[in-house]
């Protein structure tokens, strides 16, 4: 080799080896500080794209998981107040039929009706009040209850909307304390009432089990692609350690090497002593 005061090959050569392990290091210990192997385009950009498309995945089944979550909460109220007007409509039937008795005088058919008629405008209060984020289900004029189930919104599931008020249930005039003959009718208007109530109770429970299935399977899905993104990005922190370790011994190797190598020139010194 031979000797030069203008250029020191050994030094440059022992300075690229350094670059190189710092640069290497840096690497490791940014893996090690994020728990990523692939933080951003530069680490990888076909990886870095994939895990960047699955995390708007995940996003948007975030949304889908919220929908269903709004979705069911208002499906919560209206069979709240679904089972509490079947209740109120159970309690007026008794009234009824006790005011379908013949041999009833007038003030006890009038203290049963003016109980029966007290329960039955609670049933206007009830669905009035069965409202959730806006969404009313057992109102007149209630909306259909719905969410999305996929990540970009294009598909949904829903429930109609049944108006259990005194008009949707034909009660709006229903009394029981004029004869037993209007009381018997009364307590046929109320069954035709009890039966959409419960029919109506019925739909909900079913759009229940199936926002249960979809909100488990949407939980599954996320989960599944969050692994997924992880197995494409996450570092192996037990093969960073054994890296930076490594690394962490070649650097002061290199530093020893540039500091032998800037002493080369100096042997220049004793050709000319």
């Amino acid at each position: 080799m031979a000797f030069s005061v203008n250029t020191n090959a050994g030094a440059l050569a022992a300075l690229r080896n350094l670059n190189t392990t710092n640069a290497g290091l840096q690497t490791t210990q940014n893996r090690i500080n994020t728990g990523l192997a692939v933080a951003g385009a530069r680490d990888g950009a076909a990886t870095f794209n994939i895990a960047q498309t699955l995390r708007a995945d995940v996003a948007g089944l975030n949304s889908v998981q919220a929908s269903l979550n709004r979705a069911s909460s208002a499906l919560d109220v209206a069979i709240a107040g679904g089972e509490a007007i079947s209740d109120l409509l159970i309690e007026a039937r008794e009234l009824a039929v006790a005011a379908a008795d013949e041999g009833l005088d007038s003030t006890s058919r009038t203290a049963l009706n003016d109980e029966f008629v007290e329960l039955r405008d609670q049933i206007d209060a009830i669905a009035a009040s069965a409202d959730f984020n806006g969404t009313n289900a057992i109102n007149t004029g209630g909306s259909s209850i719905s969410a999305i189930t996929n990540d970009t919104g294009t598909t949904n599931i829903s429930v109609a909307a049944v108006d259990l008020s005194l008009s949707g249930l034909s009660l709006a005039s229903t009394v029981i304390g004029t004869d037993a003959s209007t009381a018997a009718t009364a307590v046929t208007t109320i069954d035709a009432a009890l039966t959409t109530v419960n029919n109506a109770l019925s739909d909900f429970g079913a759009f229940g089990t199936r926002l249960d299935v979809q909100q488990s399977f949407t939980t599954q899905l996320s989960d599944s692609i969050e692994v997924g993104i992880g197995n494409l990005v996450d570092a192996d922190l037990a093969q960073e350690a054994a890296n930076l370790q490594a690394l962490q011994v070649q650097q002061q190797l290199g530093l020893q090497a540039l500091s032998i190598a800037n002493q080369a020139p100096q042997a220049i010194l004793g050709l000319f002593g």
